[in-house]
């Protein structure tokens, strides 16, 4: 999907919620839909591109993957009270369990993995 922060959040909250367990995992869902608005805003701002996110369900992991059109990967840069912004991705390493940004031939993908809280999950 290539989209908007408000479009993309739209989009994970619907794809979310054909998963079995978003409902008794309320504070992990808006952690995906935090971390989709960041990464989507981030693709826009610093790497001047549309965003393309896929989600992915494995079983044990959600795999939110934001594709942008820049080589230059995100790095996580200490806030400062004097500039807006800078934030953005000690936000996503915060919220998510892991995340990882991967050069790619036309640019780079982000990727950040939840695992939702074992006692919600399903059995196998």
């Amino acid at each position: 999907m290539d989209t908007s922060p408000k479009e993309a959040r739209d989009w994970a909250l619907h794809h979310l919620r054909s998963l079995p367990w978003t409902d008794r995992a309320p504070q992990t869902v808006d952690d995906v839909l935090l971390t989709v608005s960041e990464l989507v805003t981030n693709a826009h701002v610093h790497a001047h591109s549309h965003a393309q996110l896929v989600m992915t369900w494995d079983g044990r992991c959600l795999h939110v993957a934001v594709h942008d059109a820049s080589t230059t990967l995100p790095t996580q840069r200490a806030a400062t009270t004097d500039q807006p912004g800078g934030r953005g991705m000690l936000l996503v390493d915060a919220l998510t369990d892991s995340w990882e940004a991967r050069p790619c031939p036309h640019g780079k993908t982000v990727i950040a993995c939840f695992h939702p809280p074992a006692e919600v999950q399903e059995p196998c």
